[in-house]
């Protein structure tokens, strides 16, 4: 049988999550995953641009094998904001602008000298709560992510999926019933722009005339402002409506909510399961509605278990 050394690279996951502020990445035992025995963050400055950023993410890479001791293994994990087309390797609706339409994939891999494996950030988030987190043991999960924006990740047997052209989970471009707000991709009424903390915050600007954050608009509907109520009544109303699309499909064990929104109490009701009920085409609802446990950790690590 083949000896290696035990501290060689492919003992250890690799993992970099390409943020909008930050890029974070993490070494982790490939036995014992959820321990992150190094970790390191550099700041994005996507004003830098395209090229700027692969020179900090190369940056980075070359500031965990002097950290670690270790020069990089043969594959990383990266989690990036937006979807990278199957076919042409093509990254397209990132929040940060100037990574669409450049060959994310192919370019880590050149300047890194590494095989990349790249996944969105919302993938990476369920990948990291079913094997890490909260949905742990669960054989079918939806991550959810909703805060700035909305987004969803699946993972079936372990496995994320990304879909033909990869964009399997990508539930907050769904549009819903009675919503014509415009959204950047082109659509009208699209999830993200009923229920995101943005859209959130702009109903009650609507309904009450006063801006609030939306953590300040929870706080006023536990004093009893009846328009902050009629908020977050709004959020429970149209996600138990948005979410009986996935759940009749995919029929998950759980759904893990992350973001800002997935902090808000009142989705983890009886109430809101019983409204979701209303919508799926079943008489009860089984399916746990859970809350995350790996807090921001969630997106470097998933991006780790990538190269699994």
């Amino acid at each position: 049988m083949k000896s290696h050394n035990p501290t060689s690279p492919e003992d250890f996951l690799w993992g970099v999550d390409i943020g909008g502020t930050k890029i974070e990445a993490v070494i982790t035992n490939k036995n014992a995953p959820e321990q992150a025995l190094y970790r390191r963050r550099v700041p994005t400055e996507r004003d830098g641009g395209y090229t700027h950023i692969l020179n900090q993410i190369r940056k980075l890479v070359k500031e965990m094998e002097t950290l670690s001791g270790q020069r990089s293994p043969d594959k990383i994990g990266f989690g990036t904001p937006g979807v990278s087309d199957p076919t042409t390797g093509i990254l397209r609706n990132s929040n940060t602008i100037c990574l669409n339409g450049q060959r994310l994939e192919h370019d880590l891999s050149a300047i890194l000298g590494v095989e990349a494996l790249l996944a969105n950030d919302a993938n990476c988030f369920a990948l990291a709560e079913t094997l890490l987190g909260a949905a742990q043991g669960k054989e079918v999960v939806m991550g959810l992510i909703l805060g700035t924006g909305v987004g969803g990740g699946i993972v079936i047997h372990g496995h994320a999926i990304s879909g033909l052209h990869g964009i399997a989970g990508e539930w907050g471009h769904n549009t819903m019933r009675g919503e014509e707000a415009p959204c950047y991709c082109g659509k009208k009424g699209c999830i993200e722009q009923v229920f995101s903390g943005p859209a959130l915050e702009k109903f009650y600007l609507h309904q009450s005339g006063h801006a609030l954050t939306l953590r300040d608009i929870v706080s006023q509907a536990g004093l009893g402002d009846w328009k902050a109520q009629e908020t977050l009544e709004r959020l429970q109303e149209k996600f138990a409506e948005a979410i009986a699309g996935p759940i009749n499909i995919i029929d998950p064990d759980a759904i893990v909510i992350g973001g800002g929104v997935g902090n808000i109490d009142l989705l983890y009701t009886d109430t809101t399961r019983d409204k979701i009920t209303q919508h799926i085409f079943n008489n009860e609802l089984k399916t746990e509605l859970l809350r995350p446990a790996l807090g921001d950790s969630a997106g470097v690590f998933g991006a780790a278990l990538l190269v699994r």
